[in-house]
């Protein structure tokens, strides 16, 4: 058994998430603890209540589902007390700063300080240059590219996502999204608008680069113990400078997921382990892997499901 455990981004939140490993274990009511100083603000409070509109705020939002990542992750560390040998990490688009702690690259503090700043930075680019994102069903990379470079109408649009071989997300302002919405459902796709105002890994976002840069900075990293995956590359890194860079190009840069666990595969992965909210990860597993693969995929979010989780694993 070869296992990779991959955290969730943005669009994976829900209110309570975390909350009962939080009462279970006092580790993971510390990283609320945590992050609540470095934020603060009341961010538990508001993970369990909401309202929900001022949680998906980008500022809140970024650290909120960090947090609920990095809490489940030590739940799974108390429960599994070293039993089962990870071989690499990844994490999609903002998921990546919880892999960066996972394998021991930043400190918890400093995973939260980074998103927290990162949040701050795209709702300020969003502000500025206001957009949005939609995925494409139905699609593959290739066409969806050349549907892009034939558009010459008003607006900005590019590719953020490459989630699946069939799942694209688009990015960038109203009107350049409507008008590759137009082409893509001409071409057959499926067009599926996301609940987000900020236009994320687009150009629209590309003037938080630098300032983000610079609060890298002062940030320590340091040589993965595991191998992590990288959107921006697809590829694993090691040096400390080149991750720092890897991850300030990721705020406008495409997230290559599908690359990754494509990769992943290719070196002999064979059981995915998705721990966060929600199951948009495992889904894309789905369409991913193929047909006949012998490739076990699993999600944990809760205590019950993180049991079932340990029990598959054996």
């Amino acid at each position: 058994m070869k296992i990779a455990v991959l955290f969730p981004g943005q669009g994976s939140q829900y209110l309570g998430m975390g909350q009962e490993f939080r009462k279970q274990y006092s580790q993971c009511d510390a990283l609320m603890t945590l992050a609540e100083k470095v934020c603060d603000i009341n961010l538990g409070q508001i993970s369990d209540e909401g309202p929900m509109e001022k949680l998906t705020r980008a500022a809140t939002l970024q650290p909120a589902i960090t947090v609920a990542n990095l809490i489940c992750w030590q739940a799974f560390l108390q429960e599994t007390a070293g039993r089962f040998d990870v071989s690499c990490f990844a994490g999609h688009s903002l998921g990546e700063y919880s892999a960066l702690y996972g394998a021991g690259v930043i400190s918890a503090e400093d995973a939260i300080r980074l998103v927290a700043k990162r949040g701050a930075l795209m709702e300020r680019e969003g502000d500025k240059n206001p957009g949005g994102m939609r995925a494409l069903l139905g699609l593959n990379i290739e066409k969806v590219d050349q549907l892009i470079a034939a558009y010459d109408g008003p607006g900005v649009v590019t590719v953020a996502n490459h989630n699946t071989p069939e799942q694209i997300v688009v990015s960038g302002t109203m009107e350049g999204l409507d008008g590759v919405t137009k082409l893509a459902e001409e071409a057959g796709a499926k067009v599926i608008p996301l609940n987000v105002s900020v236009a994320n890994h687009s150009p629209l976002v590309a003037q938080a680069v630098p300032d983000f840069t610079r609060f890298l900075a002062d940030i320590t990293f340091s040589a993965p113990s595991v191998p992590v995956y990288f959107n921006v590359s697809a590829k694993t890194e090691s040096e400390p400078e080149v991750m720092k860079e890897r991850m300030a190009k990721q705020i406008a840069s495409k997230v290559r997921w599908y690359e990754i666990i494509s990769s992943m595969m290719e070196s002999g992965v064979d059981t995915f382990i998705e721990i966060g909210p929600k199951t948009v990860l495992k889904g894309m597993m789905r369409k991913i892997a193929p047909k006949g693969a012998n490739v076990t995929s699993l999600q944990f979010d809760t205590p019950e499901t993180l049991t079932k989780c340990i029990e598959t694993l054996g």
